[in-house]
């Protein structure tokens, strides 16, 4: 079974941080994106991301409750170092 959460980052950089991430991510995976929408293939499963003008929105998919730490783990690492000027703390995962 698969297992699935969803990020909020509630910020008006969200296309900014979502090609920040994709750009990032494409050293070491398979990576699509654009302005708005990106998607990742993570080690732990694929991540899923969308940007508006109000939140960055992050899905990722794992086969275990680990997989899903792990995925949030590297979302929630690299925007703290992309948003630091924001004070970004972690998304808030649903």
């Amino acid at each position: 079974m698969t297992l699935h959460q969803t990020g909020t980052f509630q910020t008006p950089n969200a296309s900014k941080y979502l090609q920040q991430l994709c750009k990032h991510f494409a050293h070491k995976v398979a990576v699509e994106y654009d302005e708005t929408q990106g998607r990742a293939a993570l080690p732990a499963g694929p991540a899923r991301l969308s940007a508006s003008a109000e939140a960055l929105q992050v899905e990722i998919s794992a086969e275990t409750e680990e997989g899903l730490a792990r995925a949030r783990s590297v979302i929630d690492d690299h925007l703290k170092r992309f948003a630091f000027r924001e004070g970004f703390e972690g998304m808030s995962w649903a």
